[in-house]
C-alpha cells in the first residue's frame, strides 16, 4: 500500500531533527572520548590504576544503564521523556566535568549522569525506528544507515577539532563545548519531537502480522556474535599506530592516513549498504560484510608493507559498514515489538568490545602487534560462525501465519 504524502511530510519532518541530534551526540562524544585518557593523566593526575579502572567501569557503567533504560522504554510511551533525561544529564556532566579535577567526584559523575547520557544513542534510533516503521517500513534499514552514518561523520570532524580546542584552551573548553552540544539536542527533542507510542506486540492489531519475534537463543547467538566482531575491531584501531611503526617501519602519520582512509571508505558504503538493504536482505549483506572483515584481518596479519595495508582498507571499511550501519536495523527486526531493547543490546556490544580487546592488546604489546590481527582473524571466524547459527526459524505466534518468516531473513 503507497504512503500518503502526508505520511512521507510527516515523517521527513521528524528525521530532520534526528539527523541534527546525531550530528550533536556525535560532536559530543567525539570531544571527549578520545581524550579521555589524556584528561585523566595531565589534568585529573590519576596513576595508572585508578586510570584503569576509570577506563573499565565508565562502560559498564554505560552498558547497564543502558540495558535498563531500553527496557523501560517499550513498556510505556516515554521515549521522548527518556530523549530529553539523557541530554540533560549529558548536559550536567560535561559541565560539571568542565571545572571538577577530583577522581571520586568525577567518578560519581561517570557512573551517574554521563553513563545516563550514554542512552541518547540508542534511544535516538528506536526513536528514529518507529518512525520509520509509520511511514515506509521496507525503508528503514536504509534510514537507519542514513543517520548512523551522519553520526560517523562527526566522528571524523570531532576529535581533529577537538584536539586544535584543546591545544589552545584546554579541558574546560573542550568539555564545556560536548555541554552545549547537549543542550542543542535538549532544544531539538522539546521543540520538534513528538511522543511515539509504545512499540506494538506481537499479538496487538498495530502489530506487522509477518514479524513474530525471534527466540532467545537466536538473540544471544546473534549479540555474542557481534560483540565477538566488534572485539576485532576495536582491538585493529588500537593496535594500528604500533603495528605499523614496529612491524612495518612506518610512522605514526602513516598509522593515522591508514585510519582516515578507512573512514573515507567506510562513510559512501554505510550509505551503499543502506541502499541495497532495500533489495537484498539484510543477514546476507552483515554476512558478506563479516566475511569482509575476515579476509582483511588474514591480510593485515601477513602484510608486509604499509601499502598493502592500505589497499585492504577497502575490505576494513565494507567490514565496519556493513556491521556498524545494518547490525541495529537486523535486530531491532527480530525484536519488532522491542525496539528500545533491540538497539541497546546492539549499541552496548562496542563498549563490551572495549572491554574485552584490553587483555588481548596487552598480549599483543608482550608477543608483537602482528598478533593482535591474528587474533582478529580468529574472532571474525568465530563472530561469523555465531551469527550464521543465529538463523531466524519460524515460530508458531497466535494471529500469525505459520509460514511467517522473521524480517530481514529472506
Amino acid at each position: 500500500m503507497a504512503v500518503p504524502p502526508a505520511a512521507h511530510g510527516s515523517m521527513s519532518r521528524r528525521l530532520l531533527p534526528l539527523a541534527l541530534i546525531f550530528v550533536a551526540v556525535g560532536i559530543s562524544t567525539s570531544f571527549v572520548g578520545p581524550y579521555l585518557a589524556l584528561f585523566l593523566s595531565d589534568a585529573v593526575h590519576a596513576g595508572p590504576v585508578k586510570t584503569t579502572v576509570f577506563l573499565v567501569v565508565a562502560p559498564l557503567s554505560g552498558v547497564a544503564i543502558s540495558w535498563l533504560v531500553g527496557r523501560l522504554s517499550d513498556r510505556r510511551p516515554i521515549r521522548r521523556k527518556l530523549l530529553i533525561a539523557g541530554a540533560l544529564a549529558g548536559f550536567a556532566g560535561a559541565a560539571a566535568t568542565a571545572f571538577v579535577r577530583d577522581y571520586w567526584v568525577l567518578f560519581a559523575l561517570t557512573v551517574t549522569l554521563t553513563a545516563l547520557a550514554g542512552t541518547l544513542f540508542p534511544q535516538t534510533f528506536a526513536y528514529a525506528r518507529q518512525v520509520l516503521q509509520q511511514g515506509d517500513p521496507k525503508r528503514a534499514a536504509m534510514g537507519i544507515s542514513s543517520l548512523r552514518t551522519l553520526f560517523s561523520v562527526a566522528w571524523v570532524a570531532g576529535p581533529p577539532l577537538a584536539a586544535l580546542i584543546l591545544a589552545d584552551w584546554g579541558f574546560t573548553y573542550t568539555y564545556g563545548l560536548a555541554a552545549v552540544m547537549y543542550v542543542v539536542v535538549a532544544l531539538i527533542v522539546l521543540r520538534f519531537l513528538p511522543e511515539v507510542g509504545r512499540p506494538a506486540g506481537p499479538t496487538e492489531p498495530t502489530a506487522v502480522v509477518a514479524a513474530p519475534e525471534a527466540g532467545r537463543l537466536t538473540i544471544m547467538l546473534l549479540v555474542a556474535g557481534f560483540t565477538v566482531v566488534q572485539t576485532a575491531q576495536v582491538l585493529g584501531v588500537q593496535a594500528m599506530p604500533l603495528f605499523v611503526s614496529d612491524e612495518l617501519g612506518g610512522s605514526v602519520r602513516d598509522a593515522g592516513l591508514i585510519l582516515g582512509l578507512c573512514a573515507a571508505i567506510e562513510i559512501p558504503l554505510m550509505l551503499g549498504f543502506g541502499m541495497l538493504s532495500t533489495r537484498l536482505p539484510l543477514r546476507a549483506l552483515i554476512v558478506f560484510g563479516v566475511v569482509c572483515g575476515l579476509a582483511y584481518q588474514a591480510i593485515a596479519t601477513v602484510a608486509g608493507s604499509i601499502w598493502v595495508l592500505a589497499a585492504a582498507q577497502l575490505l576494513n571499511a565494507a567490514f565496519i559498514a556493513a556491521v556498524g550501519g545494518l547490525s541495529i536495523t537486523y535486530m531491532q527486526d527480530l525484536l519488532p515489538a522491542h525496539p528500545g531493547r533491540a538497539t541497546t543490546m546492539i549499541t552496548n556490544t562496542f563498549p563490551i568490545g572495549q572491554i574485552l580487546a584490553a587483555p588481548a592488546f596487552g598480549l599483543a604489546q608482550q608477543f608483537g602487534f602482528r598478533l593482535a590481527y591474528g587474533l582478529n582473524l580468529a574472532l571474525c571466524v568465530l563472530g561469523l560462525a555465531l551469527i550464521l547459527l543465529a538463523r531466524p526459524r519460524r515460530r508458531n505466534v497466535p494471529g500469525v501465519p505459520e509460514d511467517a518468516l522473521v524480517p530481514g531473513t529472506v
